[in-house]
């Protein structure tokens, strides 16, 4: 039973043994960094469970005032990977850093709604030809396989890097890209669910792939990979390498799983090969190019080798087994050879035979040679199954090889092939989610349901527990929140919102709304997306936003541009409202040239902008009558006389202003020789002048800061300037 320390602060422990003797220390918990990206200090960090083995750490901010301009970001939400045990999960975060796996997020999305483009056109020809599915179309797996080979482009290439000026002519491994488990994984889906050109050589693509990704199947135990690697090292300092058991163990670990090139390659580092031989080894030469021979000449049910692999390729299955029915028959015949009596190498015999063996498909020997079960699995294809295609008792024999080479700190991409081979799409999904993460699961359902009627039929069936949700929507969703937290990725959340149908759209306009919008870039770009989905509603919305906020803080002439595009007359009006009260006597004024800046970022359409209408008016009438005043023109009287004219008889003039608007005009109607109004106009002002008598009768009336005999200098101008119309009339 644990028990209480005396010195241990009040923690309660267990312990056993002798209390004399102190207690071993304990393992340093895992660290792994977080790189959130937000600006100190933080306030406040939350952590949740996330999908699978995910930690989802929220960061945030004080709550503060942001300077104008500021792009700080507030928050941050970050996924943390908890992988699996013994390391292999800080080993996964540190293939692709977040700069990385951006550049593949940003480069995935063309592909993605290409597919989703072409899969909506299906869609509707496959409901005018009563299709049940998309898949059912002909040309959809290609579609699928091209979406495939562009997301595979971008996670990555394992080719080989350019090669050196001067090359190590005793290299065993070519220096290549450091491959990574999500291309690994990828590369594995497109081979096993999408590419039907290589059913008939299926078990030669896997090969391949393991060759490639060899030293990412586990990292506790050893790999082929690994066994060359650290032959490699050892190798500079070796002078016969024939007489190091690592050598000839290279040698059939490599052969076990076809590498024939390194093969070949590793036989001509034999000691029998140079030139300044003491003893007479031309017997034990013969054997090793022999064994070299029959391994560059190895038959391979494939319809082509890339450069630099080695062997014979066979295009059809009755070519096949005749080139291996007589290779095979060149392995006996040389391994039942009676030179082997005048090899004197002991070791060197022993070496070559066994690589005999492996070729002749012992299951012992085959089994020695390789660390892992996966490649035990290959080589059974290579040397014991050669004929097998396709899916052909792959599940069984994996199970098999996993029993004769158990294995662990496996990587996920063993779970994924388990889950693969069982034909269990449930077991891949859960293993992509658990081990690579959401854009990994977001963009490989695509390749899971192009050609198996059964994962199409789990991805998108609706379900009631999920809220009506499907999986695939699920996932997309998770996704999309994923790349919405951060400043630099929600860009392209809304490319996955549209796709979902039942509740993307909803989220699609939150997260719009939810943009900052104290830097007009941001905006912008904001309402782009917007324009692209055809949501008027909320682009009107965000420009109203704007134009509060801009107005709040004093940018006023930002605020009005705002709301003139989003067409809201209600709030245009209430700024004219306070503009009102700030219009001057006369054009001197300074109220007046703060807000005559506003009415310039009218323009000329000025119909959509609400009570601003009389201010525009306004001010080209003050202008003018400025002009009229300072004699510029003949034609400023006139002008002016008419923009009065137009402002009174305009209904959008409030009746407050009809008095000083003719109290400014005096000196215009007094003016000599010459009338400038006719009898008709002035009968126009005489009767707003009248009505404005009546109007001061009521209470609510709201007086002007006028001379007190405003009234009564206007009067005696109109009806001086009444009757020298009057008289002037023909």
């Amino acid at each position: 039973m644990p028990g209480m320390l005396a010195d241990s602060g009040g923690a309660i422990v267990p312990f056993s043994g002798d209390p004399n003797h102190a207690a071993p220390p304990p393992p340093p918990p895992p660290v792994r960094p977080i790189r959130h990206g937000v600006a100190p200090p933080i306030s406040r960090v939350f952590v949740s469970w996330s999908s699978g083995n995910l930690l989802q750490v929220a960061c945030l901010r004080p709550p503060g005032p942001v300077a104008a301009g500021a792009e700080e970001v507030a928050g941050s939400v970050v996924e943390v990977n908890l992988a699996v045990a013994n390391g292999s999960a800080e080993v996964e975060e540190q293939e692709i850093d977040e700069a990385e796996m951006r550049r593949i997020e940003y480069g995935s999305v063309p592909a993605f709604a290409l597919l989703q483009s072409r899969k909506n056109a299906l869609a509707d020809a496959a409901a005018m030809q009563h299709m049940h599915s998309v898949s059912e179309h002909a040309e959809w797996w290609q579609y699928v396989l091209q979406y495939s080979k562009t997301i595979g482009k971008l996670l990555g290439s394992p080719d080989s890097l350019p090669g050196l000026m001067i090359e190590d002519p005793r290299a065993i491994l070519k220096v290549r890209e450091r491959p990574t488990s999500l291309k690994a994984a990828w590369e594995l889906l497109e081979i096993f669910y999408v590419d039907k050109n290589l059913h008939s050589w299926l078990p030669e693509r896997l090969v391949d792939w393991l060759a490639d990704y060899d030293s990412l199947l586990t990292k506790m135990d050893g790999t082929v990979h690994s066994k060359l690697n650290d032959f490699q090292k050892k190798l500079i300092n070796l002078q016969v390498v024939e007489n190091d058991p690592d050598y000839w163990n290279g040698l059939s670990a490599a052969l076990s799983v076809g590498w024939l090139d390194v093969v070949v390659n590793m036989l001509r580092f034999h000691g029998s090969y140079q030139l300044d031989q003491m003893d007479n080894r031309e017997t034990e030469n013969g054997l090793v190019e022999a064994v070299a021979v029959l391994v560059s000449t190895m038959p391979r049910m494939r319809p082509d080798l890339p450069t630099g692999k080695l062997g014979q390729c066979c295009t059809s299955r009755p070519d096949f087994i005749k080139a291996w029915e007589k290779w095979r028959g060149q392995v006996s015949k040389l391994e039942c050879s009676a030179f082997w009596i005048q090899c004197g190498h002991q070791k060197t015999r022993d070496g070559l035979k066994n690589l005999l063996h492996i070729m002749m498909g012992n299951i012992k020997d085959l089994t020695a040679a390789t660390s892992h079960w996966l490649e035990l699995f290959a080589s059974h294809f290579l040397y014991i199954r050669p004929f097998t295609v396709g899916f052909e008792g792959m599940h069984h024999l994996a199970q098999k090889c996993i029993q004769l080479k158990p294995s662990s700190g496996n990587s996920g991409l063993t779970g994924l092939l388990n889950g693969i081979l069982s034909e269990n799409p449930e077991v891949v999904l859960a293993e992509c989610t658990k081990t690579f993460g959401p854009w990994m699961v977001t963009h490989s359902m695509e390749l899971l349901a192009a050609d198996n009627e059964y994962a199409d039929i789990m991805l998108h069936e609706e379900r009631p527990n999920f809220g009506g949700l499907s999986i695939e929507e699920l996932h997309r969703l998770v996704y999309a929140q994923v790349l919405s937290s951060h400043s630099l990725t929600w860009q392209i959340a809304p490319t996955y919102l549209s796709s979902c149908l039942n509740q993307g759209l909803g989220l699609l306009e939150i997260l719009l709304l939810k943009q900052p919008i104290q830097d007009n870039r941001q905006v912008l770009k904001t309402l782009e997306l917007c324009r692209l989905y055809e949501l008027e509603n909320v682009s009107t919305n965000i420009m109203k936003v704007a134009g509060i906020y801009h107005w709040k803080h004093g940018r006023k002439g930002t605020g009005v541009y705002w709301f003139q595009q989003a067409h809201d007359k209600v709030r245009l009006d209430r700024i004219a409202q306070q503009l009102f009260e700030r219009i001057g006597k006369s054009v001197t004024d300074d109220n007046f040239k703060q807000w005559e800046g506003l009415l310039e970022l009218l323009g000329s359409d000025i119909g959509s902008a609400g009570g601003l209408e009389f201010l525009h008016r306004y001010r080209d009438f003050k202008r003018s009558l400025q002009q009229a005043l300072e004699g510029r023109t003949g034609e400023a009287a006139r002008q002016t006389v008419e923009f009065l004219i137009q402002l009174m008889r305009n209904p959008s003039t409030p009746q407050r202003f009809w008095l000083p608007l003719l109290h400014d005009s005096v000196r215009l109607l007094n003016c000599k020789p010459c009338p400038l109004l006719n009898v008709t106009e002035t009968t126009l002002l005489l009767n707003k002048l009248q009505e404005l008598s009546m109007a001061k009768l009521r209470p609510d009336f709201c007086t002007n800061h006028l001379p007190s005999h405003a009234l009564s200098s206007v009067r005696l101008a109109l009806a001086s300037n009444l009757a020298r119309a009057i008289l002037e009339e023909p």
